[in-house]
């Protein structure tokens, strides 16, 4: 018994190399589609209040087929079916085709939240702002979204969470993540305990970026 245990140790430590590499993707993915939807998620959000209806449908119908599809869905069309249509669309490179369809569906999500937190914030504060001569670009900057960052922390915690354990979905692509290497590692040495480390990786990365946002959800709540 104490020898099975003892290989099984040293098979594992001979797969931590291989898949620490493959962890690299999976965070570099989670990372860039997060801090692109953000991005993208304000200009939605802005968009979604606004006063233009043509601008606000177009918004909230961005935001209805990103959540209303699966993000298996929209990667398999970025990949496989959006160069069918059009051939001029097709790319080769498989980890930005996963940031474009990961940065497009965190956007819409994105958006919701960023939306949520401007409008919990009290009218009067809009109003003050423009009674001091602030345009409106100016108090959404100064005023509104300073106020709005705490109450953003944490559901955009979430949503990283969410996209970094949604990140096993690009192996449908052959795009080698964790979850791929994994998979491979298995099936080449017939064994599921790879699957033991592999699921202490994903744990340690929530446990890190948990903490991370906690700390900066305590960080700006010393200024209220």
């Amino acid at each position: 018994m104490f020898e099975s245990i003892l290989h099984g140790l040293r098979q594992i430590a001979g797969w931590i190399i291989p898949l620490a590499q493959a962890a690299e993707v999976t965070l570099a993915l989670s990372v860039i589609s997060v801090v692109i939807g953000i991005i993208g998620g304000v200009f939605i959000a802005l968009g979604r209040i606004s006063r233009g209806k043509i601008l606000k449908r177009i918004c909230g119908a961005y935001i209805f087929v990103f959540r209303g599809t699966p993000l298996l869905m929209q990667l398999f069309f970025l990949w496989t079916a959006l160069p069918l249509a059009i051939p001029a669309l097709t790319m080769q490179n498989r980890f930005l085709a996963a940031v474009i369809a990961f940065s497009l569906n965190s956007a819409a999500y994105q958006a919701e939240i960023i939306r949520a937190a401007i409008q919990s914030i009290d009218p009067g504060q809009m109003e003050a702002a423009k009674s001091l001569g602030l345009t409106y670009s100016q108090a959404m900057r100064l005023i509104i979204f300073p106020q709005s960052i705490k109450r953003l922390v944490p559901p955009i915690g979430n949503e990283f969470i969410m996209v970094l354990k949604d990140t096993s979905l690009v192996q449908m692509i052959s795009l080698v993540d964790l979850m791929k290497k994994t998979n491979q590692i298995q099936s080449s040495a017939a064994t599921a305990l790879v699957y033991l480390p592999s699921a202490v990786m994903y744990l340690i990365f929530t446990g890190v970026f948990t903490w991370l946002f906690n700390r900066l959800e305590k960080h700006h709540a010393r200024y209220e």
